[in-house]
């Protein structure tokens, strides 16, 4: 730490649903003078946030003046996984953010002195399901399937070889699904579906799937800026509860005041039905267990959840609510 003053922290992709949540918290704990990287001038930003403005995230990117004085990185800019997506077509156009724009940066952050840098990656770089029974662990051998989580993984493969010839210290995260208050994707159709009443033949699914609220992984990753045990390491983070899809629709129903229509179809017949249709991917999430093991954060970090799956759901719900009848 610099005496006399706060220590500087860039953070990346803070207009997203994650970043933006990570921005909110670092103002609000006030360690960290807070820097944050917009490809474009003029967005609605706290007036204690210091703007910098960069081009696309890629491997000509010039990070000089945006990393200079800046001790820790939380790079939580990235191409997003988008469904249904070619492999061959998209793996390229991944790597090139992801991958060179990723480590093109922790090379100019190495280059001003940054101490310690923490990338936001994700569950997916261990597969799409972990199987019956089974939980992830930070041990398991990495089985990305698509090209987001290749390119995921070859960002945290560059990143640790970064780390080893120069010092600078990598932490890496892999959220699995997150929610909270202003979530969209799949999770906010889930919210409109059950808040419309519509009919969904989920009533019979005894899967297991670990999700992490994002109160819960934003602590986190502020947990791993400066906590001394976490230095080169790698997490698995989630809420510690796991959930079928049938209780998540339930409990997210009873989170917005509706009851939800679950139709109890066989697991079998919805799986036949999805191959059929070309939506195998889609069953596969819905249908499939993705559990994750976080004893790893508990033990090292002395971390847990602060807030629990109702409360979350709750929130999320009532976010969800409030910008129904707003709009």
């Amino acid at each position: 730490m610099n005496s006399g003053r706060r220590s500087e922290l860039l953070l990346t992709g803070a207009t997203g649903f994650i970043g933006g949540a990570v921005m909110a918290r670092l103002l609000a704990d006030g360690k960290y003078g807070v820097r944050v990287s917009l490809r474009q001038a003029g967005q609605s930003l706290p007036s204690a946030v210091e703007e910098v403005q960069v081009s696309d995230l890629a491997a000509g990117t010039d990070w000089r003046e945006a990393v200079a004085g800046v001790e820790v990185v939380v790079h939580a800019a990235a191409r997003v996984h988008v469904m249904r997506e070619g492999f061959a077509d998209a793996l390229a156009a991944y790597r090139r953010v992801n991958v060179e724009g990723t480590l093109n940066l922790a090379r100019q952050a190495v280059a001003a002195g940054v101490r310690r840098f923490v990338f936001i990656s994700s569950v997916k770089v261990h597969g799409e399901q972990s199987g019956e029974g089974g939980s992830f662990t930070e041990e398991d051998t990495p089985r990305p399937e698509e090209p987001y989580a290749v390119s995921k993984y070859e960002a945290e493969q560059g990143l640790k070889a970064l780390a080893d010839e120069t010092g600078m210290v990598v932490v890496i995260i892999r959220p699995v699904l997150v929610y909270g208050p202003g979530v969209k994707g799949n999770f906010r159709s889930m919210m409109r579906w059950l808040y419309r009443g519509v009919p969904l033949p989920l009533g019979a699914i005894h899967n297991r799937r670990s999700l992490v609220a994002l109160d819960n992984l934003v602590d986190f990753i502020v947990t791993c800026v400066d906590h001394p045990a976490a230095a080169n390491q790698v997490f698995l983070v989630s809420d510690g509860e796991d959930l079928s899809t049938t209780d998540l629709l339930r409990r997210m129903a009873a989170a917005l005041g509706v009851v939800a229509r679950l139709v109890p179809v066989p697991e079998w017949l919805l799986r036949f039905g999805a191959t059929m249709v070309g939506q195998r991917a889609l069953a596969r999430r819905l249908l499939g267990s993705l559990q994750v093991d976080i004893a790893k954060a508990q033990d090292l970090l002395g971390w847990t959840p602060p807030v629990g799956v109702e409360a979350a759901l709750r929130s999320t719900a009532r976010h969800f609510l409030e910008s129904l009848h707003s709009s």
